[in-house]
C-alpha cells in the first residue's frame, strides 16, 4: 500500500495512524518526507506493507527543482509498483493542479487506487469530500489522519482490493544480484543466519545515501548534493553469502547545537536509534574533506553504543597521493579510540573498492558473535594478573562470558577494579582472542562476603 500525494497534505500523518506508532517524521512544512519508507503494517489479522513517499511536484522551481524532481521520482516508482495506491489530497485545500497532476498519472496504472480526503475532522466539514470526484478516481473517503477519524474504513477498503500475492513477486532464488557485485543469493532467513542490521552513518553529504543505494541495488534513497537531504532513516534487507542483512541510510549527523530546525533534530534522534538498534554501522568519511572534529564525536559516540565500526573513506577516487598520505595519519591520530578497525578506501558513486566491504562484514559478524570457553578466558585473566597484579590487592576471582554481540565478560572480584585496570584486562583478552575492532564489555560484580 503506496501512500502518495502533493507535499503537506497528511501522508506520514497516515502512515503513522496505520501504524499506530510514530515512524515518520512530521512537520508543518512541506517537502520533509523525500525518501520511500517502508514498514510492516496489518490491519484485521492480514499483514501488508505501507510505503511512505515524498510530495510530488516534479515542476519544482528555483534552487529546489531537481531535488523535486528527485522526490518526486521515488513517489512515481512507488506508484507504479504498489499493490494498492492511496492518494491522499487536503479537503481544505481542494483540488489544485498538482493533485490533478498526480490523478492523471494514476488513472494510467492497472492496480486499484483509492482516493483519502484528509483533514475532515467531523461530520460538518464531510461534504467537502465530493469535490474529489472529478479526480476520476472513484469515491473518496473522508478520514482524519490526525485523529484516526475514517481511517478504520479505508484500511478496510484496502484489504477488499489488495491481493493474495504482491504484483510481480518473484522466486528469490531467481532474482538476480544487485549492488555492486558483493551481493549473492543465500536462501531464506532462518535461525542458523539471523538478521544483521548495517547502519550506514556520517556528517551531511557524505555520500552515504549513494552508498545505500548503491548497497541495495536500487535507488531508494534521494541523492542529492544539497547537505541533509535524507531526512529519516531507510532501511532495505539484502540476501547475501552471509545471510539477509538489513542496511539502513540515515540522516547525516551534526552536532546539536548547530540544529536549527526541528526536522533536524528529530532525522538525528532517528539516526542515533538507528545506530543504538545496529549490529554494524559503517561510518563515511568525506576523503575530500578529511578526518573533522564532528566524524570524531560521532565515532566516539557509536564506540559508546557497543557497535562495532567499520570506516569507509568516500570520494577516495578523487585524491591525489599527498591527499591520501595526509588522510591516513589524520586517521591514526583522530580515530585512533577504534583500535584495529577495518578501514575502507572507496567510491560509492563507482562502486570501486566496495568489493572489500563484504569479507570484512564476515570478519566483524564473526567476532561479534564469539563465544570463548570460560577456561581459556579464566586462563588469560589469570595471566594478565600474574604479569601485572591490580593496586591495593584487587583481583578478578574468575570470570565468565555472559553475553555476545558484542562479547561480553562478567569479572567476579574480591574488590572494585580501577577503571584503568579493566582497560588493561580488555587488552589482554582482545589480543588474546584476536577480537579486533568489536567493542569488548566488561562487568565487575564484588563476590559475597569478600
Amino acid at each position: 500500500m503506496a501512500i502518495v500525494g502533493r507535499p503537506n497534505v497528511g501522508k506520514s500523518t497516515l502512515m503513522n495512524r496505520v501504524l499506530g506508532r510514530r515512524e515518520a517524521i512530521v512537520a508543518e512544512q512541506p517537502g520533509v518526507t523525500r525518501d520511500r519508507k517502508e514498514m510492516p503494517a496489518s490491519w484485521q489479522g492480514r499483514e501488508f506493507t505501507v510505503v511512505d513517499t515524498g510530495g510530488w511536484l516534479p515542476q519544482g522551481s528555483g534552487d529546489n527543482a531537481s531535488m523535486d524532481a528527485k522526490v518526486s521520482a521515488q513517489s512515481e516508482k512507488s506508484m507504479e509498483g504498489a499493490d494498492v495506491v492511496v492518494m491522499v489530497v487536503d479537503s481544505h485545500a481542494g483540488i489544485t493542479g498538482d493533485d490533478e497532476g498526480v490523478a492523471g498519472r494514476l488513472r494510467g496504472r492497472a492496480g486499484p487506487v483509492l482516493v483519502a480526503v484528509n483533514k475532515v475532522d467531523d461530520e460538518a466539514h464531510e461534504d467537502l469530500i465530493w469535490e474529489f470526484i472529478r479526480l476520476g478516481l472513484g469515491d473518496p473517503f473522508p478520514v482524519s489522519a490526525l485523529h484516526g477519524r475514517g481511517v478504520g474504513d479505508l484500511l478496510d477498503a484496502v484489504m477488499a482490493v489488495l491481493p493474495d500475492e504482491p504484483v510481480g513477486a518473484t522466486d528469490p532464488d531467481t532474482e538476480s544480484e544487485a549492488g555492486a557485485g558483493m551481493v549473492s543469493v543465500s536462501g531464506q532467513p532462518g535461525a542458523d543466519h539471523p538478521m544483521v542490521s548495517v547502519s550506514i552513518v556520517g556528517r551531511p553529504n557524505a555520500g552515504k545515501s549513494t552508498l545505500f543505494n548503491r548497497l541495495i541495488g536500487d535507488e531508494r534513497s534521494v541523492v542529492h548534493d544539497q547537505p541533509g537531504t535524507t531526512r529519516d532513516a531507510i532501511d532495505t534487507v539484502v540476501e547475501t553469502e552471509l545471510g539477509p542483512i538489513r542496511f539502513v541510510d540515515t540522516a547525516g549527523m551534526r552536532r546539536r547545537a548547530r540544529i536549527d530546525q526541528a526536522t533536524e533534530y528529530y532525522s538525528l534522534l532517528r539516526a542515533l536509534a538507528a545506530v543504538d538498534r545496529s549490529d554494524i554501522a559503517l561510518l563515511v568519511l568525506d576523503a575530500t574533506v578529511g578526518v573533522t572534529h564532528q566524524d570524531q564525536r560521532l565515532a566516539e559516540r557509536i564506540d559508546g553504543a557497543g557497535c562495532p565500526i567499520v570506516v569507509l573513506l568516500n570520494k577516495w577516487d578523487l585524491l591525489d597521493t599527498e591527499a591520501r598520505e595526509a588522510i591516513a595519519l589524520d586517521i591514526d591520530h583522530r580515530l585512533h579510540f577504534l583500535g584495529d578497525t577495518a578501514v575502507l578506501r572507496v567510491s560509492a558513486l563507482s562502486g570501486k573498492g566496495l568489493n572489500r566491504l563484504l569479507p570484512e562484514l564476515r570478519g566483524v559478524i564473526a567476532e561479534y558473535r564469539r563465544r570463548i570457553p570460560t577456561q581459556a578466558v579464566n586462563r588469560v585473566l589469570r595471566d594478565a594478573q600474574a604479569a601485572h597484579p591490580a593496586p591495593d590487592g584487587a583481583r578478578v576471582l574468575y570470570a565468565i562470558q555472559g553475553a555476545t554481540d558484542p562479547p561480553t565478560f562478567t569479572l567476579f572480584a574480591n574488590r572494585t577494579l580501577p577503571r584503568t585496570y579493566l582497560r588493561y584486562l580488555e587488552r589482554r583478552l582482545r589480543e588474546a582472542f584476536d577480537l579486533g575492532s568489536v567493542p569488548v564489555k566488561l562487568r565487575v560484580r564484588r563476590r559475597s562476603g569478600e
